[in-house]
């Protein structure tokens, strides 16, 4: 079985990828893309400190309720408390490697 290099080429029309088919038909949109990084790596970062700040609450709330007696099932206590502490753990490594990073670029000679 033999495939050319015109098929392996031609296969490339039917990608649904944006990045493959700009850079198939040379679409220059690099000005556009690099605003919209900084925007999404910001987006995510927002939301992961969302996400933390509800998982941390409803750790707080499991708490209460079984203190308070409200609640007897002490699974959704640990189910609370394990999801909190993975999403802060999560949270303070991302910001270790982003200060990192920033320490990295201050660091570098113009």
């Amino acid at each position: 079985m033999t495939v050319t290099a015109a098929n392996d080429i031609d296969s490339l029309y039917n990608v649904s990828s944006d990045a493959v088919r700009d850079t198939l038909f040379g679409n220059k949109t690099q000005e556009k893309d690099d605003s919209n990084i900084f925007d999404t790596f910001l987006n995510a970062a927002v939301h992961n400190i969302n996400d933390t700040n509800i998982a941390l609450s409803n750790k707080e709330n499991e708490q209460l309720k079984w203190a308070m007696g409200i609640s007897e099932n002490t699974h959704d206590l640990t189910i609370a408390v394990g999801k909190a502490e993975a999403a802060l753990n999560y949270t303070v490594a991302l910001r270790d490697k982003l200060l990192d990073a920033y320490k990295e670029i201050m660091q570098i000679q113009i």
